[in-house]
């Protein structure tokens, strides 16, 4: 399977796989943000784009295309291509510099970097149908508020990955008990026991709970107390393929 990537700009911005590391994730107290599997899987399961100069956006609060200005800390030949003010009501527009074509029945989910915060601006996410559309599509960030926001070189601007077109409409939700599942419920059952229990060791400062600071199952792909089986395709580090020259 491919996922094509046809340069629309004479120096197009670099693709690098997801990386897991945020910086609000590096400051807590022994990164424990990172013992959160499910975190650094969002934060690697797509591609990067990455700005290529460091600028500032400021918006007035205005309604108007003009309420919103960039400054490029410093001259970039393709800066006036990269971003702009064009939706107005304080939306910052990035051209990402490809045409990206999927196989057949497979659209772009396209958003901003997973987990990744930034103050006074938000990122716009959409859908894109990638594998028919002759032309690119645009990521936009609105600003929550009037101010400045920074853009740093090297920063991701806009991830994707690849969703089914039309398999979620297959989807069924069902609400099911517990009752129909005996042993589901207590494989449920016997990680909330492990869980209190370790969470009271935890409190108590019993020095084997603190040396082992959490609870591993999910990130090792255990059931509590042997419940059942181990699940056989388990992954806890993504690594995704970078992008390649092709013909």
């Amino acid at each position: 399977m491919q996922l094509e990537c046809f340069p629309t700009a004479a120096r197009p911005p670099e693709i690098v796989p997801g990386r897991p590391q945020r910086g609000w994730m590096d400051r807590f107290t022994e990164r424990h943000p990172y013992r959160c599997l499910p975190l650094t899987m969002a934060n690697t399961t797509g591609w990067e784009i990455l700005c290529p100069v460091s600028f500032t956006a400021e918006w007035t609060g205005g309604i108007y295309t003009s309420d919103v200005t960039f400054r490029p800390d410093r001259p970039h030949p393709d800066f006036h291509d990269l971003v702009k003010s064009h939706f107005s009501h304080g939306v910052l527009t990035f051209h990402p510099g490809y045409l990206f074509r999927t196989e057949p029945g497979w659209d772009l989910w396209v958003s901003g970097p997973p987990n990744w915060i930034k103050d006074g601006i938000q990122p716009l996410q959409g859908l894109v149908e990638t594998d028919w559309l002759p032309f690119p599509f645009t990521m936009n960030w609105m600003f929550t508020r009037p101010g400045k926001v920074r853009f740093e070189k090297g920063e991701p601007f806009c991830f994707f990955n690849l969703v089914p077109h039309r398999a979620m409409e297959d989807v069924q939700p069902v609400q099911r008990s517990f009752d129909t599942e005996p042993e589901y419920r207590a494989q449920y059952e016997a990680w909330g026991r492990q869980r209190e229990e370790f969470n009271k060791k935890l409190g108590k400062r019993d020095p084997d709970a603190v040396r082992e600071a959490w609870q591993r199952y999910y990130f090792r792909g255990e059931l509590p107390d042997q419940t059942g089986p181990a699940p056989s395709d388990h992954v806890n580090k993504r690594r995704l393929k970078t992008i390649r020259l092709g013909r």
